[in-house]
């Protein structure tokens, strides 16, 4: 069977399950708000970071992506779903892929969308701070910003089809995105670097000294973890019964 029948009938999917549309459309006013919001904070520190602080919407809103890719998966496992689905589509590796690949697009598309709107407003919040920021290093978080929502969906997406649950999905990354990972960060220093949010928010920064990790390097550590965990949930479905 060809592939894109197959990416057409993920993507109707995505469209017509009311809940995804919704996540995306929370991504983008979540991260805005919170960058409009911390836009207008204290610069007078030495150590301020305006591009963080204009993209900072991310680190909340990040949530929202995680959510999208974990319901885009989870969501076949309700009800029979994953049966009807392997029954039109038997080749299992196949399946996966486009499902995939019907995360990929519009997380992308809306991730990048939603930073440069985070930047936009978090930079006329900053005023006059704003003019310390680079054009160079803007470019680099609005595009580095976008691939890293997208892959924290993978990412979820992967989790999702090794747990077979959203519910569980949910519930281990997002506490762990929100609360260990910064405890993990104070108390391990430099391991935290390699923790696939930390790793990867390193792209929305403008300074980066005392890290192990540049921004790109950080965004390829996110990577080798998105693909760590669909190589899980490919390995999952392909073990286990529908």
């Amino acid at each position: 069977m060809e592939l894109t029948p197959v990416l057409r009938s993920e993507w109707l999917k995505i469209r017509t399950l009311r809940s995804l549309p919704g996540t995306l459309l929370a991504l983008f006013a979540a991260t805005t708000a919170f960058s409009a919001i911390a836009g207008v904070s204290d610069t007078s520190d030495p150590g301020f970071d305006p591009l963080f602080t204009a993209l900072s919407g991310v680190v909340p809103g990040q949530i929202a992506a995680v959510s999208f890719g974990a319901m885009a998966v989870s969501s076949e496992f309700r009800s029979g779903a994953l049966r009807l689905s392997l029954a039109a589509v038997p080749r299992r590796g196949r399946w996966f892929v486009a499902k995939a690949a019907v995360i990929v697009v519009p997380t992308l598309l809306v991730g990048w969308a939603t930073a440069l709107a985070a930047l936009l407003v978090g930079r006329a919040g900053l005023g006059p701070a704003a003019d310390r920021l680079g054009t160079g290093e803007q470019v680099r978080g609005v595009m580095g910003c976008g691939v890293y929502l997208m892959l924290m969906a993978l990412f979820a997406a992967g989790l999702a089809a090794l747990l077979r649950s959203g519910t569980a999905t949910l519930s281990l990354l997002i506490p762990f995105i929100l609360v260990v990972s910064f405890v993990i960060g104070d108390a391990t220093g430099t391991v935290a670097d390699f923790l696939p949010d930390k790793a990867g928010q390193l792209v929305i920064r403008g300074t980066y000294e005392g890290s192990s990790l540049g921004p790109w390097s950080g965004l390829a550590v996110t990577a080798l973890w998105t693909v760590a965990a669909l190589l899980a949930g490919a390995w999952s479905l392909r073990r286990r019964d529908a």
